[in-house]
């Protein structure tokens, strides 16, 4: 994710943008299979330390948090 100043928040639907912004940060160290054995806690406190993202631990679910997954994987997929 950009740190640009003007860059729209990130909020708990934006599921692509999450798992994009976790890509760029974790690139090719989390493969499909490492992704989906990520803890949600873990996952919660990382989507929660992104830049530009403005969602709230109380606005969280385990919908989101495998929406997330699932999109990360996606993204993980479109760059091999």
């Amino acid at each position: 994710m950009n740190d640009d100043k003007f860059a729209l928040p990130i909020h708990w639907n934006d599921h692509e943008d999450i798992a994009m912004s976790l890509y760029e940060k974790f690139g090719d160290d989390f493969g499909e299979s490492k992704i989906y054995r990520i803890r949600f806690t873990d996952l919660l406190e990382w989507v929660l330390s992104l830049p530009n993202f403005a969602g709230t631990r109380e606005e969280s679910s385990e919908g989101h948090l495998e929406q997330i997954q699932s999109a990360w994987v996606y993204e993980w997929r479109d760059n091999q």
